[in-house]
């Protein structure tokens, strides 16, 4: 049997790491550029940094020192200002925001009260403590903004501020272009991941048709074929909706590209470069997507799909927490947490496939799915309905799989995105599939 105090204390050291983690990644991100360049709206899509920086702070202090902790608040009087669904992103730099050396003393202030919070804190007893749910909310919470913060990065103009290794080159992938999925039932979603979300409640049981899946996602030499053919002027690829949303936009090509001759070149964290043929395709839409599946003869996977060929080992008809199993992510498994500024080529983390052989189905670019964001029988919302509940709806289409943006943390088979099916700002790409009947 196990002993609860060793339980406890293993939770306490994945929290504290967790949230050390994540404020290293925030710090990195806020350090880099000048003050003007934090307060500065780089985009209409995006908030100011420090809008970011100070937002973390202040949902840290209502969770983890008010909720859970029960402590008066600090600030009480920028509760309205850092309210994400109080002010639309493109109002944010009219707003009275604390400066940036603000800001970050708030941060780190609410920072230390936490994790004195933490040092005594109790994993059980309520929902939001059980098994440490808060702190791993709010670590989740930082690391989703840490994302946001460095797709305002990658928008921003001027000289580089980041940098990173590049990942290890591969031999270029010469396996099978798709995977047989078997049909059948499995368990989607989970009822026992302790720090899930309440999208990915409650596990259930669906049924899928057999159905054949890219071994890797989409490329950018595959998806440059699409564009040489004509992808973007020919209507029939594309949905009313997206055609109707290229055309006046004049789309022509992923977002950051642009012809140079006879290349295509991109701007990728303030360096221009030629679009390498054997990455992932990134900062495309759904509407793009859907349309490059349509030229291809396929589709794009449903998110039950998707799910399937991410978790399901047939050999033991179980669902696991990642393709590789139940173990955490490690390095050789998937390219996450910012380790890198770019998806590694595809056919990359071997040691990461799924037992039936797809590859990067976690880490390096978000995958579109053709699913609406709607919610698994028997959801409920917690421990507030905005984070999910409010987006249910045919509005916002599924993304799964997560990015090189994206930190273990954050990070699961299980786990849901959402967004609009017109962005491109985000950190997506996407693989298709087939009926086996097709």
């Amino acid at each position: 049997m196990t002993d609860p105090a060793l339980d406890a204390e293993a939770l306490r050291e994945r929290a504290v790491a967790s949230l050390i983690t994540a404020r290293d990644r925030t710090t990195l991100l806020t350090s880099c550029v000048e003050d003007p360049d934090l307060t500065a709206q780089h985009s209409p899509l995006m908030s100011p940094l420090v809008w970011d920086l100070a937002h973390i702070g202040n949902q840290e202090e209502q969770w983890l020192l008010r909720a859970v902790a029960g402590h008066e608040a600090i600030r009480p009087e920028i509760d309205g200002l850092y309210d994400a669904f109080e002010h639309p992103r493109a109002e944010r730099p009219n707003l009275p925001l604390l400066p940036p050396e603000e800001a970050r003393r708030y941060a780190a202030d609410v920072r230390g009260r936490a994790l004195d919070v933490l040092e005594g804190a109790a994993f059980h007893g309520t929902r939001l403590t059980e098994a440490g749910f808060a702190f791993g909310m709010i670590a989740q919470h930082e690391q989703q903004h840490d994302e946001t913060m460095l797709i305002t990065h990658q928008l921003r103009r001027g000289p580089r501020a980041l940098t990173a290794p590049d990942p290890e080159p591969v031999p270029l992938f010469t396996g099978p272009s798709e995977v047989l999925v078997p049909g059948g039932p499995f368990t989607m979603g989970t009822s026992d991941e302790p720090w899930a979300l309440d999208n990915e409640r409650p596990a259930h049981r669906r049924e899928v048709a057999p159905f054949h899946i890219d071994t890797t996602p989409v490329t950018n030499a595959a998806y440059q074929a699409f564009i040489e053919d004509g992808g973007y002027d020919e209507p029939r690829w594309w949905t009313a909706g997206g055609w109707s949303h290229i055309r006046r936009n004049s789309v022509t090509a992923p977002l950051f590209w642009r012809r140079d001759g006879r290349q295509w070149l991109r701007r990728r964290f303030g360096v221009t470069e030629v679009v390498p043929p054997d990455e992932p395709v990134l900062h495309v839409c759904w509407y793009e997507a859907d349309a490059y599946a349509r030229w291809a003869g396929r589709r794009l996977p449903t998110e039950a799909e998707w799910e399937k060929a991410a978790r399901y080992d047939p050999a033991r008809d179980r669902s696991m927490r990642y393709p590789w199993g139940d173990a955490d992510p490690g390095p050789e498994h998937a390219n996450l947490g910012q380790r890198h500024l770019r998806p590694a080529p595809a056919g990359s983390y071997p040691a990461g496939e799924s037992p039936l052989g797809v590859r990067q189905l976690i880490g390096d670019v978000w995958e579109w799915t053709s699913s609406d964001f709607l919610p698994y029988p028997g959801f409920r919302a917690f421990p507030y309905k905005e984070y999910s509940e409010v987006f249910f709806g045919p509005e916002y289409k599924v993304l799964r799989g997560g990015s090189f943006a994206v930190d273990p943390v954050a990070c699961r088979g299980t786990f849901r995105n959402w967004d609009h099916p017109v962005r491109r700002q985000i950190f997506s790409g996407f693989r298709t599939a087939r009926s086996e009947d097709v």
